[in-house]
């Protein structure tokens, strides 16, 4: 059923060919354009193969009686339908490659042409634009375009055209039938001086062989002075034109005064171009540099009332930092990396010179160099990009325990500002060995018996510059019972005391060593590996001791005989009883006797009164 239609409306197409709807080489038959409703040209539309080609048409209402409304055209899509069905039945003889539609088809190329309103009596002018195919042969084609008004029911009108072979290029070079602009062949870059009024022309020139329809020129302004050097004294800094033809030049011209803020240089202006490759086609675009020369005031002159800050400079920030090793302890070496980062979006750097200025105290650098040297220069860094920076440098042994900073001070050039001058700054902590010794370790006794005690004494001196927290001693023997000893937290240059009993609890089986582990925890709580030490401590067997309690308690045997000083305590006792008695009368005597030489002496002193 399908197969059946399909000729049916291969046959009506073959119809429509001989009626003219098919370029006749041999014949030379046109379509009568007279037959249409709407559309008329008074010159055939030519175009080349390969190229873009604009049928310019003339709606024609100046017959109708009525105004039309909601007017559009477009390519007809059935006869491209009918071509393609007709291509592909087997069993149809005659082929239309081409014959039918000659342009490309694009998703686009069925798209309506509104057109609007056209007033009885009046004409209006439409055209549609599409690529002529490359594989068709030179001859006239006749394009059915469907034409809508009012709502009404399609109208189909047809438009002979004039196809040629194309040579494969076009005057201007251009082989792919668009449409170019150029900007500024030919002539020198325009140059002006302040306070002058600057009156330049730019050269416009369509590099293609097509016209371009209603064109505007965009001078692309900006309110800084640093990109754009004019006044913006005009509100509209467009030049128009109806049309440039292809290959044709034209001169836009503008008169701007000059920015009194604005500086010696080159700078570059964006024009943007607006056209239509035919009289109703589609805006399109297309961009361009044109650059003008301004002379005034070099970028370094300062004035009084100049501020650095109204001028932009790159932004350098330090992106991230390590150390190796990871942790830094004072005395020690380390490497130190930099990632420096240019953090502008659209900002450069150049000649940056990076210089590393350690923190002091008592007017000594925490940090210093390995090389002596603490420069670093990189020629450049793009707005986003990042460089590594690394240097040896060495932590003072003398410093405490804390965190330092190393400020890097940054002077580089930006294309507006020269000789800047930023810091950034990175904290670097520094650890401190613990350090500590013994004193002299007290033993009483130092040889027990199983289930003896022994009492350890000694300090633990603190010698470094860190706190000591929680620190602990362990003895460990074969011969004694596992003990531990709290000291404390020990303050630098201070001492803590140990004072331990020990149990014996095994006979000593080798030389009666016995270790000392000391311990003790940082600020964040690690306990740090055991620092060891030891003494001797002999552990002997226990002794077994027999008394009876009971029997001949206090006697000694009769035949005992005292040995030493006891053999004369019987005669020693007795003497020594009879010098104190002795000493005592004496003593006695005297005292009387001075009180009887005194009376006397007082008795005679009252005679001779």
């Amino acid at each position: 059923m399908k197969k059946t239609g399909n000729r049916v409306l291969a046959g009506l197409l073959a119809v429509l060919v001989v009626l003219g709807a098919v370029p006749l080489q041999s014949m030379g038959a046109q379509y009568g354009i007279q037959k249409n409703k709407y559309l008329d040209v008074k010159k055939t539309p030519t175009g080349k193969t390969g190229q873009n080609m604009t049928i310019s048409m003339i709606f024609d209402n100046s017959k109708g009686s009525e105004d039309l409304q909601g007017v559009s055209v477009r390519f007809d899509d059935s006869a491209v339908d009918s071509e393609y069905d007709a291509a592909e039945d087997p069993d149809e003889d005659t082929k239309y490659n081409g014959s039918v539609f000659p342009f490309e088809i694009t998703s686009s190329i069925f798209d309506a042409k509104v057109i609007g309103s056209v007033k009885a009596g009046a004409t209006k002018t439409v055209s549609l634009s599409a690529r002529v195919r490359r594989d068709i042969a030179e001859g006239y084609y006749s394009v059915p375009i469907i034409v809508k008004a009012n709502g009404s029911d399609a109208t189909t009108d047809h438009i002979n055209v004039w196809i040629t072979k194309s040579s494969g290029t076009t005057e201007s070079g251009d082989d792919d039938g668009s449409i170019r602009f150029e900007l500024g062949e030919n002539q020198s870059t325009p140059s002006g001086q302040y306070p002058d009024v600057m009156n330049f022309t730019v050269n416009l020139r369509n590099a293609s062989n097509i016209t371009a329809f209603d064109v505007n020129v965009r001078m692309g302004l900006s309110e800084d002075s640093t990109k754009f050097p004019f006044n913006i004294n005009d509100g509209n800094y467009v030049r128009h034109f109806d049309r440039v033809g292809g290959g044709e030049s034209q001169e836009v011209s503008y008169s701007m005064a000059i920015r009194k803020e604005s500086y010696t240089g080159y700078y570059p202006i964006t024009f943007t171009i607006e056209y239509r490759d035919s009289s109703e086609g589609d805006i399109q675009k297309a961009e361009s540099i044109f650059y003008v020369h301004v002379q005034n005031k070099d970028k370094e002159e300062e004035t009084g009332e100049f501020n650095a800050n109204d001028r932009t400079k790159a932004r350098l920030i330090v992106d991230g930092f390590q150390t190796i090793p990871e942790v830094v302890y004072a005395g020690d070496d380390f490497d130190l990396i930099l990632r420096m980062k240019n953090a502008s979006e659209n900002v450069a750097a150049s000649n940056i010179l990076f210089t590393l200025e350690s923190e002091k105290v008592t007017d000594s650098a925490v940090f210093t160099t390995d090389s002596g040297s603490s420069s670093i220069v990189v020629n450049s860094l793009a707005a986003g990009q990042s460089t590594e920076l690394k240097i040896r440098m060495k932590a003072g042994a003398w410093v405490d325990q804390r965190t330092y900073a190393i400020t890097i001070n940054e002077k580089y050039d930006s294309p507006e500002f020269k000789n800047a001058e930023e810091k950034v700054t990175v904290d670097i902590p520094v650890k401190q060995m613990a350090r500590l010794n013994t004193g002299t370790i007290d033993i009483m006794p130092d040889s027990i018996s199983v289930g003896a005690e022994s009492n350890v004494m000694f300090q633990i001196n603190n010698t470094g510059k860190v706190l000591l927290y929680n620190v602990m001693v362990t003895f460990l023997g074969d011969s004694v019972q596992k003990t531990d000893a709290y000291v404390g937290n020990i303050k630098p240059g201070e001492s803590g005391s140990v004072d331990a009993m020990l149990s014996g609890i095994a006979p000593t089986a080798d030389d009666g060593k016995i270790k000392i582990m000391i311990t003790y925890e940082d600020e964040n709580g690690v306990v740090s590996d055991p620092i060891e030490k030891e003494m001797t401590l002999m552990v002997t067997e226990a002794v077994d001791q027999d008394f009876d309690m009971t029997d001949d308690m206090g006697t000694f045997p009769a035949d005992a005989e005292p040995t030493g000083i006891k053999k004369y305590q019987k005669f020693i006792i007795p003497a020594v009883i009879a010098v104190l008695v002795a000493g005592t009368a004496a003593g006695i005597i005297l005292v009387k006797r001075r009180k009887k030489k005194k009376a006397a002496e007082e008795e005679e002193i009252d005679d001779e009164i």
